[in-house]
Parts: structure tokens; sequence; C-alpha cells
């Protein structure tokens, strides 16, 4: 069955689970057949997922770091308001289309693209396209806290500052809505002219994410935000990702099977580059369609 939304590839199928057979090993699947014999296969794609309003499109999207190809025509839409969740092993592609997003890939010299990506129907590698503009609409959190060297203040309203904000009053009221948003405010509010340096691990990375939904991004990209937490402040990030749900739309990186089954709506497996299965959580985790999307999941390989 082919389906197709808001001009997305009717590549992108939706197919019937096959039935399970005993296997050696994973790479005995068809699909990882098909890429060891570099043979062109389509990602599978839940009916779910092209119901939902897209935020973002990614279609056909490859990327080279030089002579290396890192991804391979990688097309689906991120559902608006909704939590999605890319996994897959390590050096799989996952962090590199996270910052293909907001294009920070432009910083490296030996990196080329083809393809594009829409956000919420602007190119966002269509020529004359700014990509400093573009990154206002898109925040981005990265693995490790990287709070400014400033107050805890400044940090936060500094995209407001960057735009030319002057009014005191307005960069106050955005100061304590982006940290309440971040669930940080009680812990912080006595102390907003201190350096933020003298917060914990946890509570800088809460920080982050502060600065990034003061902007009010359309989107919000995080590169496994909790791989240098601990267990507590792990969960408060995973409680707040859940309260950003609906005004935001999320796209985070995890290696951690765990916490994509916890805090995300849609979940999509990567595989050497590609796009291998997508579709709600619950099913990809539970009744994945794909033999391989099972082995990974059930820890079988990765």
């Amino acid at each position: 069955m082919e389906l197709s939304i808001q001009g997305l590839p009717t590549a992108m199928r939706a197919e019937p689970a096959a039935s399970a057979s005993p296997r050696s090993g994973p790479v005995e699947g068809k699909v990882f057949e098909s890429i060891a014999r570099a043979e062109g296969f389509t990602a599978t794609i839940h009916e779910a997922v092209l119901a939902e309003k897209p935020v973002l499109e990614i279609r056909d999207f490859a990327l080279w770091y030089g002579a290396k190809q890192a991804l391979f025509s990688i097309s689906f839409p991120v559902a608006a308001g909704k939590v999605t969740a890319l996994i897959g092993p390590s050096g799989c592609g996952k962090s590199t289309l996270l910052r293909s997003v907001n294009r920070l890939n432009d910083l490296i010299d030996s990196v080329r693209v083809s393809g594009d990506m829409l956000l919420n129907g602007d190119p966002i590698y269509g020529s004359g396209v700014d990509a400093i503009e573009l990154r206002k609409r898109i925040g981005m959190v990265f693995q490790k806290p990287n709070p400014f060297p400033m107050s805890t203040f400044e940090n936060v309203v500094y995209s407001l500052r960057i735009d030319g904000v002057r009014d005191r009053a307005l960069l106050e009221e955005v100061c304590e809505r982006s940290l309440r948003g971040a669930g940080l405010w009680e812990e912080v509010k006595d102390r907003l002219g201190e350096s933020v340096l003298q917060l914990s691990g946890g509570q800088q990375q809460r920080l982050c994410i502060a600065r990034a939904i003061a902007a009010e991004p359309e989107v919000l990209l995080l590169d496994e935000p909790c791989s240098a937490l601990d267990p507590i402040a792990t969960g408060r990030i995973e409680d707040l990702i859940e309260e950003l749900k609906g005004n935001y739309s999320v796209l985070i990186v995890t290696h951690n099977m765990q916490q994509a089954s916890r805090t995300s709506d849609y979940t999509a497996f990567m595989y050497l580059g590609r796009m291998i299965e997508y579709g709600p959580t619950a099913d990809i985790f539970r009744i994945p369609r794909l033999p391989e999307t099972e082995d990974y999941v059930t820890g079988r390989f990765g």
C-alpha cells in the first residue's frame, strides 16, 4: 500500500509485517541485504505518521563528507506539536541528520547535500535562504550543556539581545516565561544575575532549553540531551520534554531505547545513513513491521 501526503514521495510505504522466521543475525534481513548490495529500497512509514500535520518535511535528502556519503535519500515528515525520536546504532547518521535541519553542517567545508527540507512549507536549502535567520526558527540543544559564560538572565535573553531588544520589561518577561517553560524558574529566580557556571549540569541543560525556547522556535532539536546527566537530572529533562509537547515540535536523537519509548510519540529507526522504519513509538517497540527494527529495539544488535 503506497501513501503520500503534502508532496512527500509515494515511495514512502507502509507495508504489512512479514511472517517471523528464525535468523542467525540481523544482517540476514531483506532490508539489510539490500543495503549491503547497494540496491535501492524504500523506508517503511506507518500510515499514522502520514496522517499528521507536518511541521518539517524531509525530501530525498542526502549528504556527503567529501567523497564519503553519510545520508542516503531520506524522506519523512515530522509531526507538528509532537515528539519524534531518532534511534539507531552509533554512526548511523542521526546527529548528522539533526544538524542538517538547522544547517549546522554548512560550517564544514567538505559537506555537500542534495534534496531538500521544508519548514512549515518554506525550503531550508533553497537559494537565498539566510541560515542565521533560519536558526532563529529552529532551536537546538546539544549533548553537553553549553551555556555562555555570563549570567543566567543574559543566557536566556541572548537571542533577543542579538535582535536588538533593549526593553528591560520585555526581556524580564521572556526570561521568566522561558525559565518556567524549562522548569527552572523556582530554582534560579533569586540569582538571575549570577554566573550560570554555578548551576549544576542538569540545571545548565535546562537553561540551554530555556535559551532555545526564548526565541519561540517552530522546531526544537535535542541531540542526546541527557547523555551527560545523572538519572535524576535525566528524569527532569524527560518530564520537561513531555511538558513542551504541544507548544513545540520536538525532534530528539537518543541512544536510550527506554528514553525514546518514554518521551516520544513517534520513532524513526535509522541504519547506515538510511531511514529504515518510522511509526508510532508504541508500534515501533511492540509490533514493528520489519524484523530489522525488532532486532535493534530488542537488543539483538547495536
